[in-house]
């Protein structure tokens, strides 16, 4: 063991050892840290809003991974080295003007001419791989376990309890929410009339007096609306929205006769059959935009003066096609996240999970296969709203497949969501947390991002924070290519930000629990800070 000279970057608290090489160029500047405790008083403004993943906790009250700051300050005319970042999701707009510049492309595949010509056992993947085949809309796990009678008795009880309970969430959501509608409606075409024009204030609401009981109901009902900052027709389409989300559930994901995977013609059960799928990863379906999304957080092309900028720069993403409008199967995650690592990936987002995993055991001697080829693998922490640590929450993929102290590798990152308000209510309403399964917090409610045909829209969800952060393990890959999977995991733990507060977890009727007791590093990714932690480490560190 070399000894060498040490200093300690102060705000991180932790100490490093420092020697005097040049392997990498160093960023002499000090890390942010952030001590108060007092939430931004002003509404965001427009930009603010469509960009506020990349904004500063210091300068801008707002909880952000300080991107912006990153960029104008560290790295300014310095260049990195590609990364090829593999997103596994539903397929991604291929053409889209944000995302077409920024895509991998197979070196060694020619395009359309039906031979796997750089022999790495898929046909024509150009851009990436398609597991899908032509299928989109597919059960949850715990339908298809009911179907087709996997496992022993006690797990398809299993599997039937939950089914049936969400079964019965979604109808009940279903009915109040076309009621609610139809009310709604109702109540805009009587006003519209009343009024005698189609589009109304608040104030005429306020002024209007209701010729019966029933008038006022209604009046009542759309100024709670409107009063709550929403219009009428924004309301009503969010609603026709989540009814025709809650009805793909019960058409689909929960419909035990249902089978998304009869198109595809493989047995998605048996691993040894792989003979299946396209080189095509584009999205099939006019819905299926949840890949467009995450891309564009992670790489959207930066400057180009159209839609977003994505996190990192130097990136070129890779398109996975492997996560239906339902669960993901087993098969095609183990197969999917190997296809990364054997082409190139060193970073692997996946914004997907799933109460049951039947085959996990496929998916984690792939993650351990993409681990021993130094894949960082960066996994979003799950919509419930839950505490991953309780025994009686499962999530799979996970980090801990034994339900031990043991983690399953050193470069398997899990990421709760944020929202942009700092305070109490940082922790979006859905996110899952956990001290031991979740391992640090990033922007992901209301992240504005790539949708397909050219066009932007928010959406939130721990699906957008985990890009976030695979942008962020990607510029330090980028910039500092001598560090590690597992260390650019570390950096990433260690260098965030540590707020002081108090936050409310699992939406409004759960706890209080202070930040730094939900997730393990109690911290949320900051890019600048880890660029400063990467320079240091990767200009003489002994370990980290």
């Amino acid at each position: 063991m070399i000894k060498s000279k040490f200093k300690l970057l102060a705000g991180l608290g932790i100490g490093l050892l420092v020697m005097g090489c040049n392997t990498s160029f160093l960023i002499t500047s000090p890390p942010i840290s952030y001590s108060g405790n007092s939430p931004k008083i002003a509404e965001l403004t427009e930009k603010e809003a469509k960009h506020w993943g990349h904004l500063d906790l210091q300068k801008d009250t707002i909880p952000g991974m300080s991107v912006d700051r990153a960029y104008s300050e560290l790295l300014k005319k310095r260049k990195g080295d590609q990364v090829i970042v593999a997103v596994i999701d539903s397929g991604i707009d291929l053409d889209h003007e944000d995302l077409k510049n920024v895509l991998w492309t197979n070196p060694d595949e020619k395009p359309g001419d039906g031979i796997d010509n750089d022999a790495n056992g898929y046909v024509d993947d150009i851009h990436g791989y398609n597991f899908l085949g032509e299928s989109f809309n597919e059960q949850l796990e715990m339908a298809r376990i009911s179907r087709l009678k996997i496992g022993d008795e006690a797990y398809q009880q299993a599997a039937k309890s939950k089914l049936d309970k969400k079964l019965n969430e979604v109808k009940s959501a279903l009915l109040q929410l076309n009621q609610i509608e139809q009310l709604i409606s109702i109540a805009d075409q009587n006003m519209q009339k009343a009024l005698g024009k189609e589009f109304y204030s608040f104030a005429d609401l306020q002024r209007y007096q209701p010729k019966n009981t029933q008038e006022e109901r209604l009046v009542g009902l759309l100024t709670q609306v409107v009063g709550m900052g929403q219009e009428i027709p924004d309301a009503i389409k969010d609603l026709q929205e989540e009814i025709k989300y809650y009805g793909d559930q019960l058409n689909y994901n929960l419909n035990v006769d249902f089978n998304g995977r009869i198109s595809v013609g493989d047995d998605p059960y048996d691993i040894a059959d792989t003979d299946y799928g396209n080189g095509n990863p584009a999205a099939r379906d006019p819905e299926e935009s949840h890949g467009s999304h995450v891309a564009g957080i992670i790489a959207a092309t930066r400057n180009n003066k159209k839609g977003v900028d994505g996190v990192a720069k130097n990136v070129k993403i890779m398109s996975i096609r492997a996560v239906p409008n339902g669960d993901e199967y087993d098969k095609d995650i183990a197969l999917a996240i190997r296809y990364a690592a054997d082409n190139g990936a060193k970073v692997i987002n996946a914004s997907f999970g799933k109460e049951f995993s039947p085959n996990s055991e496929w998916v984690y001697e792939a993650l351990k296969y993409a681990a021993s080829k130094d894949v960082l693998f960066v996994n979003a922490a799950g919509n419930d709203g839950i505490d991953l640590d309780s025994p009686e929450n499962t999530n799979f993929p996970n980090d801990n497949p034994t339900s031990d102290s043991e983690e399953l590798s050193n470069s398997y990152l899990t990421v709760g969501a944020l929202t942009p308000v700092y305070g109490a209510e940082m922790v979006a309403v859905f996110s899952n947390y956990g001290k031991e399964s979740v391992d640090v917090f990033a922007p992901g409610d209301e992240i504005y991002s790539t949708m397909p045909q050219d066009s932007y829209e928010f959406q939130g969800g721990t699906s957008m924070a985990a890009p976030a952060v695979a942008g962020l393990a990607a510029m330090i890959r980028s910039y500092f290519p001598s560090l590690s999977a597992a260390q650019v995991k570390k950096i990433i733990m260690e260098s965030g930000i540590s707020p002081s507060l108090k936050v409310q977890v699992g939406g409004p009727e759960g706890e209080v629990k202070s930040f730094s007791e939900i997730s393990k590093s109690g911290k949320i990714a900051n890019l600048y800070n880890a660029l400063i932690l990467a320079s240091q480490v990767s200009n003489g560190a002994e370990n980290l």
